[in-house]
């Protein structure tokens, strides 16, 4: 038998149709293993849609999420020096512009 390589979407019908259908009679109908199926399922049940991509695994998508929490504070802290920074050259701008003023 040629392995196929089945793809998202088609992981998540066959998990679908098989909750409907039963188990049996679907794994017959796709050819497929009972471990093949019941490892999707338990990654679908525990991970979702992200179980699926490429070793994925609880502990990589908490690293993750960390990770991007901490890209965003980080990004909202750089937006706030950025901002800071410029308001601080407009103050300096208008105080050397009313020194120039009061000069003339």
């Amino acid at each position: 038998m040629k392995k196929r390589i089945f793809s998202k979407e088609e992981k998540l019908k066959i998990i679908k149709e098989a909750s409907e259908n039963g188990i049996q009679a679907t794994l017959d109908k796709y050819g497929i293993y009972k471990a093949s199926y019941y490892s999707w399922k338990r990654k679908y049940d525990e991970m979702g849609e992200e179980g699926f991509q490429h070793g994925m695994t609880p502990a990589h998508l908490k690293r993750i999420r960390e990770l991007e929490k901490e890209n965003l504070m980080l990004k909202q802290l750089l937006a706030e020096k950025e901002l800071e920074g410029k308001l601080k050259d407009e103050l300096i701008k208008k105080k050397y512009a009313l020194e120039r003023r009061k000069n003339l």
